[in-house]
């Protein structure tokens, strides 16, 4: 009997869609499609924390309009647009997209 070639798993994915405004939905969208563990601590250190080490395999993450979200979170926005770039950049499994 000859065995199928295994097909790769698909990345997870999260959509940050246009119109998000408030810091506890993103952590919502993240915990729910990401996987996030449940003792994830809802603050950026947790979130950063959480996606270099405890989030396995390979995800990717897209802000629809990141300018929108970092204007509806103020300083939060901009901090974790900052988070979500690094994060792009030190995992070599995720992909992080900002849009707009």
């Amino acid at each position: 009997m000859t065995k199928k070639p295994a097909t790769p798993k698909k990345p997870k994915r999260a959509v940050i869609p246009a119109g998000t405004a408030s810091i506890d939905a993103v952590y919502d969208i993240l915990a729910r499609d990401l996987g996030l563990p449940k003792h994830f601590g809802r603050n950026l250190d947790a979130l950063y924390d959480a996606l270099t080490g405890d989030v396995a395999g390979s995800f990717e993450i897209v802000v629809e309009d990141a300018k929108a979200l970092e204007r509806a979170l103020g300083a939060k926005g901009k901090a974790l647009l900052s988070a979500l770039r690094e994060i792009g950049k030190t995992r070599s499994d995720a992909a992080v997209t900002l849009r707009r």
